[in-house]
């Protein structure tokens, strides 16, 4: 028989090997989401046991249940049982690290105080083992009143004891008793402050734990009070505010006395149960560190290390990339052998397929950075990283964590933003959030090379060791730093405003990367971004497509596309063949540009060339800017099929830099100039032109106002730098 499901909240410090628990216990079973009306991930892994089925929810790492922003709440509302974001949980399984115990049991302290079922796992404990500790595990059971396992989840060790372990608790589903580690005093208060609230409204409508009255008392101010305001109205908080007083009062300060109070319940737990070795080693973590955290070596090394993380990027998802990209030219080809020139051939060739090609077109990169921040992260070198840059980083309101995304947003801003999961502190994972679009990703070089290569002169200086061409290719991507400098400076001043983060940071042993875990969080990520991100990008691709078909008459273009295909499948060619197929190529470019013209996507730029007059653009550039919408690279091609040069052109195509050059307004004058060239490779630069960046920022902050602020505020960025650019080149 079939027992009904259990819940089991999985928590612990960053650190602990908690992930490799998750998959220990739970496998690939996993599936991800985000909690009702916040940001924050949520990770849910099923394993049966003795045909009892658990459900575990993997809660974010944190050294305390101290929350300090909504999306920390999350887990305190999981564990105190709110239905509004989560099911009643059956039991908490709580992992520790087995070398720092008595850090660990201040979370297992606060963890015992909501009086629910626990499991305590000791993992690392072969870490712990080679450093000389010794865990008398039935002691220490003994001592904190709950089953306490001691498991190795890399090596596999003690899973099968905790299954055992979790199947009868949750089977028994015995109510804890709630552990009282702070002074006597501190619970008196709690209650007086319980009772005077129970007095303002119905205890019927009393569903406040006292944990969270004890976060109020203890963090006056934080988000604990509003909760309270909900449930007892706005005379709450001056209650709150009293009792903190008479806390202060007859205590001292509140943090000083829960660290001290549990700080020394946790070292009395632990009395005859941990044994150290006196004999003093210097492990091989400290040796690496000597090395690896070093102020001036630690930060060549670490430049070394990201220098050739995206060099492999660049390198290796070049393949797969150009193997999507015959698959999406060979499918492409199938169609049009089945299906006769038309709009359900435009429909599925230019919208559909190019569609999906340029939701897949991402997963080799953002596979292959998810593949290095997980290999980092769990061999330990990350949370170095995190060090190194944290000092720099705070000079514009991020922390080190932020340096990762950012680094990874010059490869392509979606694998950037979605790096920043690893961003504990929300408005500093906002922050960075709004300013990786600015890094200039691989997507804008085909624009620079273009615009370089047919406007800027090959001026050398050095003897030719430097030259202009490049010189303002590399400040192209200097742009988007100088400018996110300010920008997050500004985001953090105002709107993510807040008191600072405190940049706390453990750096744990070094280690091999668990191989399942690494795998398992690649995959997770691909998945996410192709079913959530790649189903907008898809839908906002077909909106594109649509505006540049319709209106207008194709039958003389499809036409042109059957006697084209009709003469190319012809074996043999003479020389007339080849000249009536060239003239007829040409025909169908100039056809095709006439009907991007005419279109609602041509009306479009030519409604707007008033506003991009002052940038030094006409209409045909203001097409191509509202084209690349999707991807800023498909400018390229909108510009190929405006200039009849055909949508197959690339940024080397010789034909499209001459019809740049060649270009000229209605009086005469050239269209383009150096100022206009980089006019436009500022606005490219700045500007959120990549619907794949907004819908990831979407999925990333669970929220529409973020992606519409980020395409506001770059949008205004973008067209400023333009102008200021394009005015002051004209008259230098």
């Amino acid at each position: 028989m079939t027992l009904p499901k259990r819940r089991v909240a999985l928590i612990g410090n960053p650190n602990t090997g908690k992930s490799t628990v998750f998959n220990a216990l739970a496998g690939l079973n996993a599936r991800t989401g985000n909690y009702p009306g916040v940001t924050i991930e949520k990770k849910l892994g099923n394993f049966r046991h003795r045909n009892q089925s658990i459900e575990l929810i993997d809660l974010p790492g944190t050294y305390s249940l101290a929350p300090r922003s909504p999306d920390e709440w999350v887990t305190v509302d999981v564990l105190t049982g709110d239905t509004s974001v989560s099911e009643p949980i059956d039991a908490i399984l709580c992992v520790v690290n087995a070398t720092l115990l008595h850090r660990s049991l201040f979370l297992v302290s606060q963890i015992l105080e909501l009086g629910k079922p626990v499991v305590i796992a000791i993992n690392m404990a072969d870490v712990a083992e080679s450093r000389g500790l010794q865990i008398d595990v039935a002691r220490l059971s003994l001592a904190l009143g709950v089953p306490v396992i001691l498991t190795s989840a890399s090596r596999k060790q003690g899973i099968e004891l905790l299954k055992d372990t979790l199947n009868k608790v949750v089977v028994e589903h015995s109510q804890a008793t709630r552990l009282r580690p702070l002074p006597e005093a501190f619970y008196a208060i709690r209650e007086s402050l319980r009772s005077e609230l129970d007095a303002m409204v119905p205890q019927a409508e009393n569903r406040v734990d006292d944990y969270v009255l004890e976060r109020a008392l203890l963090d006056e101010g934080s988000e604990s009070i509003c909760r309270i305001e909900k449930h007892f109205g706005s005379g709450s908080r001056g209650a709150v505010h009293a009792a903190h007083k008479v806390l202060c009062e007859t205590l001292g300060i509140p943090a000083d006395v829960e660290c001290n109070a549990r700080y020394a319940w946790a070292a009395k737990q632990l009395e005859g149960a941990l044994q150290e070795s006196n004999t003093e080693r210097v492990s091989w973590t400290d040796r690496l560190d000597g090395v690896l955290t070093h102020r001036i070596l630690g930060l060549v090394i670490f430049a070394a290390t990201m220098l050739g993380v995206f060099q492999v990027i660049y390198s290796f998802a070049q393949w797969p990339m150009e193997w999507f990209e015959m698959g999406q030219d060979a499918l492409t080809e199938i169609v049009c052998r089945f299906i006769e020139p038309g709009i359900l051939r435009s429909l599925i060739v230019d919208g559909i397929i190019a569609g999906v090609g340029g939701v897949l077109i991402f997963v080799p990169q953002i596979a292959l950075l998810f593949l290095f921040i997980a290999i980092l992260e769990d061999c330990g070198y990350m949370a170095r990283a995190a060090f190194l840059m944290d000092r720099v980083m705070s000079l514009f309101g991020l922390s080190g964590k932020s340096f990762l995304p950012l680094m990874s947003s010059f490869a392509c801003a979606v694998p950037g933003i979605m790096a920043t999961r690893v961003i504990e502190n929300r408005r500093d994972r906002l922050a960075t959030i709004m300013v990786a679009p600015l890094m200039s990703c691989s997507a804008r070089l085909p624009v620079y090379l273009l615009l370089v290569f047919a406007f800027v002169p090959g001026t050398s200086y050095l003897g030719g060791w430097i030259t202009l061409p490049g010189l303002v290719l590399m400040s192209m991507y200097l742009v988007g730093v100088f400018v996110a400098i300010p920008v997050a400076w500004i985001l953090k001043k105002s709107i993510l405003k807040g008191e600072p983060a405190a940049f706390v940071l453990e750096l744990p042993e070094y280690k091999w990367p668990a191989l399942p875990v690494v795998f398992e969080r690649v995959f997770q990520s691909c998945k996410a971004f192709v079913i959530r991100a790649g189903t907008l990008i898809f839908s906002a691709t077909i909106v594109i497509w649509a505006a540049g078909h319709f209106p207008g008459n194709h039958e003389t273009q499809y036409a042109l596309e059957r006697e084209i295909e009709s003469l190319s499948e012809q074996v043999t060619m003479d020389e007339q063949t080849e000249q009536r197929l060239s003239l007829l190529q040409t025909e169908h470019n100039q056809e095709s540009g006439r009907l991007l013209e005419i279109s609602l996507l041509g009306r479009s730029g030519k409604i707007i060339e008033p506003l991009v007059k002052p940038l030094g653009w006409d209409w045909k550039i203001g097409v191509g800017a509202i084209a690349s919408f999707p991807a800023r690279e498909v400018i390229i091609a909108t510009l190929g099929t405006i200039y009849s040069l055909g949508g197959e052109v690339n940024e080397e195509n010789d034909s499209l830099v001459a019809a740049l050059q060649a270009a000229k307004w209605p009086d005469g004058r050239p269209v383009y100039s150096l100022p206009v060239a980089i006019s436009i490779m500022v606005f490219f630069a700045l500007c959120a032109q990549c619907v794949s960046t907004l819908f990831v920022i979407r999925r990333e902050t669970n929220s529409w106002s973020w992606p519409i602020f980020s395409f506001t505020y770059m949008t205004v960025l973008a067209y400023l730098g333009a102008l200021l650019v394009y005015q002051v080149g004209i008259r230098l």
